[in-house]
């Protein structure tokens, strides 16, 4: 829902910007600029989250980091592989 009037926000200014190109080019840079990159980190924020990984799966080592995704709702643990600096996110076993 957040992510959808995000999305809206980000249209409507980039909008607004294209407008202003037509209308006062000089004044159309900062709605251009600024809606562009609001609607490409909205549309692209996911590429930069990984999805949740198998504990076999997982990289690294355990941080003692647990929290439950907000998402899905299930006990995730973040593994660090300090190789790589990548995090993994694993889904806790029910015990």
């Amino acid at each position: 829902m957040l992510r959808t009037l995000v999305l809206v926000f980000a249209l409507l200014i980039l909008g607004s910007g294209v407008l202003l190109l037509w209308m006062r080019p000089a004044d159309a840079v900062p709605a251009l600029v600024f809606g562009g990159l609001l609607t490409f980190g909205t549309v692209f924020e996911r590429w930069r989250y990984k999805w949740l990984h198998t504990t076999e799966a997982a990289k690294g080592t355990p941080t003692g980091e647990r929290f439950v995704d907000p998402v899905s709702r299930e006990l995730v643990e973040v593994y660090y592989d300090a190789a790589t600096s990548e995090r993994s996110y694993v889904k806790v076993k029910d015990c």
